[in-house]
C-alpha cells in the first residue's frame, strides 16, 4: 500500500490534489472508475468530467448501490448497465446480478480509481463496494487509486459493536463498529489490513482535514450520495435510525426528511418519550404527524416525531437508536415487530440482525437490559478495533 502525500493548510478533496498534478499514466494505462453522481470536487465538477477533460484514457465507469445518477431507492432495487450518454462509456453497475467487478470488466482496465462519498456508518453499502473491489483487483492483479473524501461525522467518534463473522453481509463485510470514524482511504487500508489482501492499493489524501471536522465544518457543498441522503444532518443521524430498516417503525423514507423522522400509524408517543428518559442526551425529539408518499405506511398518517440534534458533542447516534428499539419493544409489546428477511441479498438472518451485526444485541433489547449493559459489552472489542486501526489512520487529531 502507498499514499501519496501533500503539503499545505487549505482544504482539498483528494480528487482535486489529484487533478493538481495528475501522474504521467493517466493518459497510457487504461483506466476504470467508481463513482456516482456526488463524486464532485470544491467547484462541483464531476470526477469523470475531471477525468475526460484531462485526457485520460477512460475505459470504463463502475457504479455503487442506487445507481450511478443516486437515482434508486434501497434494499435489492438494483440499476442495470447502460451507456454513459456524455461520453459513450459502459456503466456497469455493482448493485446488480453482481455486487464486485466481474473479471471481464476488470481485464478492459489497468487501474481501478474510486471516489466515493461514504457516509461514516458501517451499513452504508459504499465501503463494502469498496472492499469488494479490493478483493477483485488482488485476485486480478490490478492496482487500485482512492481519490479520499471526508468522513461527515468526523474521524474520531467510535461507536457500536464490531460486526461478529456469523452476521457478515452486504451492510457489514468487514469488523468494523457502526460508526467506524474511517474516511473511504482509511477503510481501504483497513481492509487491506485485516483481511490481509495482496492489493496494489494507493490513497491520494485530502489536504487539510482533521480528525475531529464534521462536513459542515469544510468548505464543501453536500451532494447527496443516495436519494435518501439529502443532507450532512442525515449524515448524522444515520448510524442510529437505519435500524429501523429492520422493524415495522417509518424511518421516514417516502418524506422530505428520511432518518430525521420516524413513526408509525399506532405509536404513542407519550408512552414512548416517558420510556426513553434520559437517554435523550443531544437531542430533542418534536411531535410530528407525516404521510409517506412510498415505502413503510404509504398514503397512512404515522404519528412520531423529527429528531433535532441540539449538542453534536455528546449525541451518540448508535446509542439513542438501541435506546428507541428498546423502548419500542416495552411500550408496544403488541405492535411492535422486527422484520423478516429478505434484506439486502440476506434471506435468513433476521434484517435486525446483520443491520446490528448481532444476534445477542437483539436479544438484549428484547429482554429489556439498559442500554449502559449494552453498550459495555462491546468495549473489549472496540478496544481491539482501535488499536488494529491505528496504523493505517491518516490524518492527524
Amino acid at each position: 500500500m502507498s499514499v501519496s502525500s501533500t503539503e499545505g493548510e487549505d482544504f482539498l478533496l483528494g480528487c482535486d490534489v489529484f487533478f493538481q498534478s495528475p501522474p504521467k499514466w493517466i493518459g497510457s494505462k487504461r483506466l476504470g472508475v467508481l463513482a456516482n453522481q456526488a463524486s464532485v470536487n470544491k467547484a462541483l465538477k464531476s470526477v469523470k468530467k475531471m477525468f475526460l477533460d484531462a485526457g485520460a484514457n477512460l475505459k470504463c465507469i463502475f457504479s455503487p448501490q442506487h445507481g450511478f445518477n443516486s437515482e434508486k431507492q434501497a434494499n435489492m432495487i438494483e440499476s442495470a448497465d447502460f451507456r454513459d450518454p456524455e461520453s459513450g462509456l459502459p456503466v456497469v453497475s455493482l448493485y446488480s446480478h453482481s455486487r464486485e467487478p466481474a473479471p471481464e470488466a476488470l481485464d478492459s482496465i489497468d487501474i481501478l480509481l474510486i471516489d466515493l462519498q461514504d457516509v461514516g456508518t458501517r451499513v452504508y453499502t459504499y465501503t463494502t463496494t469498496i472492499g469488494l473491489c479490493l478483493e477483485a483487483c488482488a485476485r486480478a492483479g490490478k492496482k487500485v487509486v482512492i481519490l479520499d473524501r471526508p468522513n461527515p461525522i468526523n474521524g474520531m467518534e467510535i461507536e457500536g459493536n464490531v460486526v461478529e463473522s456469523a452476521y457478515r453481509s452486504f451492510v457489514g463485510r468487514y469488523p468494523v463498529p457502526m460508526r467506524h470514524a474511517l474516511t473511504p482511504g482509511e477503510f481501504a487500508r483497513y481492509v487491506c489490513k485485516t483481511a490481509n489482501l495482496d492489493c496494489d492499493l494507493e490513497v491520494v489524501p485530502m489536504r487539510g482535514w482533521t480528525r475531529g471536522q464534521y462536513f459542515d465544518d469544510l468548505d464543501l457543498q453536500w451532494v447527496y450520495p443516495s436519494p435518501n441522503m439529502p443532507t450532512s444532518q442525515t449524515a448524522l443521524l444515520y448510524p442510529g435510525m437505519v435500524l429501523l430498516e429492520g422493524t415495522n417503525i417509518s424511518e421516514g423514507r417516502g418524506t422530505a426528511m428520511p432518518f430525521q423522522l420516524f413513526g408509525a400509524p399506532f405509536l404513542d408517543g407519550q408512552r414512548l418519550l416517558g420510556q426513553l428518559g434520559s437517554d435523550l442526551e443531544g437531542l430533542t425529539l418534536r411531535p410530528v404527524s407525516y404521510e409517506p408518499a412510498f415505502d413503510k405506511y404509504k398514503g397512512q398518517t404515522c404519528f412520531g416525531f423529527q429528531i433535532h440534534v441540539t449538542d453534536t458533542k455528546t449525541f451518540k447516534p448508535y446509542r439513542f437508536g438501541l435506546a428507541l428499539l428498546r423502548a419500542l419493544c416495552l411500550t408496544h409489546p403488541d405492535l411492535f415487530r422486527w422484520l423478516d428477511p429478505p434484506y439486502e441479498y440476506e434471506f435468513e438472518k433476521l434484517p435486525i440482525d446483520i443491520l446490528i451485526g448481532s444476534r445477542t444485541i437483539r436479544e438484549k433489547i428484547e429482554k429489556g437490559l439498559s442500554v449502559d449493559d449494552i453498550v459495555s459489552g462491546w468495549a473489549q472489542g472496540n478496544r481491539k478495533y482501535l488499536e488494529m486501526r491505528q496504523p493505517i489512520l491518516l490524518y492527524p487529531d
